[in-house]
């Protein structure tokens, strides 16, 4: 039988809290047995008991999983320090075997081409080495300028207005950031992620639909003030004055220690796996986490496609992980089309798209409008953030100026806030 899933079963048994944050899910292993005592382990887990040696050796079926002995061995082939090297070599594993089985399964059913590729693609898309620290991010663009571009505590919210409303970000608490396509989601994430990085704090970003050269672009030309089409080829298209100014904005960023994680269709598991390294690498450092974005969450489950059950799993999924990791979570969010046919665009609650139980589950739910964006000729350039749901403080309306062509957010000068009774 594997080693590498005798290591794994016996690190979770020494490290139980290593169950809550692995991705492996027991049909992973090849094992038969090796599948029943991880089935077991989930269940003590579940319902609230140790998932050590002593507690699995009162299992009542105890001798059909190896009994005692077996049990005992697993736990000698524990391996904490190489746990991550040993999920993923089990997780490849799997992925061979399961090639195996689709190419067999598409031989037998005539399958198309395309519908191979597509399943396989599926496969391949599941990684645990998609990260990326800020750093490395910048050090591959640092040169961009004079290159030739091949073509291809609470944690402050840095606006001042909004930190009065939240109170800023809180530790174990859930922020949903929704907004239609086109009004600022995105940069405003990016805006609170490098605020917060400057303030000390380690910020995760899950994207999970923009690639990381273009989270590192964004980031660049907001902070830098530079208009976003021309970090496509910045040695032709930026001013000397800007190529002069380069140097020190990446500089700034580098500060922030901003982590990057761009795998498509993570799971909550593989995010929380992420943290966790990323909690030991930094220490002294407590998270900030951001998911771009809610309906790209990979499910656990299937639920029989039905969306309203999946988004409902994943929205107390993140409110577990904020509490579990004791740090805010700030996740976005696509709202959906019935905001298009009304006269007043403003969000409401019910334009969360398949909103399952995202409205019980966030702490506070701020949604993004621009005026702008349907009226062409309106004088007003700002960006409303509208604080719709706040648990632990009033509701209400701040106005950012935002800049749609370099993605800079910056304080509205000389606002007053709007309470909730205004918006209404």
């Amino acid at each position: 039988m594997s080693l590498a899933e005798k290591a794994f079963l016996g690190s979770l048994m020494k490290a139980e809290y290593l169950l809550k944050d692995t991705i492996i899910r027991p049909e992973q292993l090849e094992s038969t047995r090796h599948r029943e005592i991880m089935r077991r382990m989930v269940e003590l887990n579940r319902s609230g008991k140790s998932v050590d040696l002593i507690t699995m050796t009162t299992l009542p079926d105890l001798e059909s999983l190896g009994g005692m002995s077996y049990l005992s061995e697993l736990l000698s082939y524990a391996d904490l320090e190489k746990f991550e090297g040993i999920e993923k070599l089990i997780l490849d594993l799997w992925k061979e075997r399961e090639k195996k089985n689709l190419l067999t399964i598409a031989a037998m059913n005539d399958w198309e081409i395309s519908r191979v590729m597509t399943e396989l693609d599926k496969l391949n898309q599941m990684k645990l080495d998609d990260h990326m620290s800020i750093h490395q991010a910048l050090s591959a663009i640092y040169e961009a300028p004079w290159e030739d571009q091949i073509i291809s505590k609470s944690i402050t919210t840095g606006i001042h207005k909004l930190d009065e409303i939240t109170g800023g970000f809180q530790d174990g608490e859930v922020t949903i950031v929704a907004a239609r396509p086109s009004m600022g989601k995105t940069d405003v994430m990016l805006h609170f992620a490098k605020i917060a990085g400057w303030a000390g704090f380690l910020p995760l970003v899950f994207s999970l639909e923009m690639p990381e050269k273009l989270i590192t672009t964004r980031l660049i030309a907001s902070t830098g003030g530079f208009n976003r089409t021309k970090m496509r080829n910045p040695k032709r298209m930026l001013t000397e004055e800007q190529k002069n100014k380069w140097s020190d904005v990446i500089h700034d960023l580098n500060e922030t220690h901003i982590q990057i994680f761009d795998g498509a269709g993570q799971t909550i598991a593989e995010m929380r796996s992420k943290t966790r390294k990323m909690k030991n690498q930094f220490p002294h450092k407590k998270p900030i986490i951001f998911i771009d974005y809610l309906t790209l969450i990979q499910s656990g489950e299937s639920y029989g496609g039905n969306s309203h059950l999946q988004v409902t799993e994943i929205s107390k999924s993140l409110k577990a992980m904020a509490k579990d990791f004791d740090c805010p979570v700030v996740c976005l969010a696509q709202l959906n089309r019935s905001v298009e046919s009304r006269a007043n665009k403003r969000p409401l609650m019910s334009d969360i798209r398949e909103s399952g139980s995202v409205e019980q589950d966030a702490d506070v739910i701020l949604f993004l409008y621009r005026e702008a964006y349907y009226d062409k000729d309106t004088e007003d350039r700002s960006l409303e953030i509208i604080v719709s749901k706040n648990r632990n403080g009033p509701i209400g309306l701040i106005k950012v100026n935002y800049n749609v062509y370099t993605g800079k957010i910056e304080e509205h000068k000389e606002q007053s806030v709007t309470t909730g009774e205004d918006y209404e």
